[in-house]
């Protein structure tokens, strides 16, 4: 049976302008970049950023049984601003997981403020009940942040310069 978790997270940022970071590849150079805790690399192997584009994700040392796995991109909607990302293979896999998917959506609140809904969609085999522990939104929660940080920043960086 597939399960879910969200989070959710409010920016003062236009929801355009996180797009430009969730629906682009730009997202897959910032995470080491900002949260290195949670991401030692991210490596394009195939793709555009598209639908269909595989990434290869790397941990940092340290986390038992994680050391890295691919996804694919299964939804890249640019009007409705969904993107989602399926484990294609590694580690999460070979732990138990029979699906593990992330998805995020951006949603407009109003002109200059928008809602990161982060959910994670996952199957477990019933042999490993143990892994609904390792399911968590932290993650997803830190790089809202992050993100809505950066594109904050970058706003003041240009309306400086």
């Amino acid at each position: 049976m597939r399960k879910s978790q969200s989070h959710e997270f409010e920016a003062d940022v236009p929801a355009a302008e996180l797009w430009e970071v969730y629906g682009t590849l730009l997202a897959a150079e910032l995470l080491p970049k900002l949260l290195p805790q949670v991401l030692a690399k991210v490596e394009l192997v195939s793709g555009d950023g598209g639908v269909g584009t595989i990434l290869e994700l790397t941990f940092p040392p340290g986390i038992p049984g994680l050391e890295s796995y691919k996804e694919k991109f299964i939804t890249v909607d640019n009007e409705k601003f969904i993107k989602e990302a399926e484990t294609i293979d590694g580690d999460i896999l070979k732990l138990g997981f029979l699906y593990y998917m992330v998805r995020f959506e951006i949603v407009a609140k109003g002109p200059t403020s928008s809602v990161i809904k982060s959910t994670i969609q996952y199957e477990i085999d019933e042999a490993h009940p143990e892994l609904e522990a390792m399911v968590s939104t932290a993650p997803l929660a830190a790089t809202a942040e992050k993100f809505a940080g950066y594109v904050k920043e970058q706003k003041i960086a240009q309306s400086s310069s």
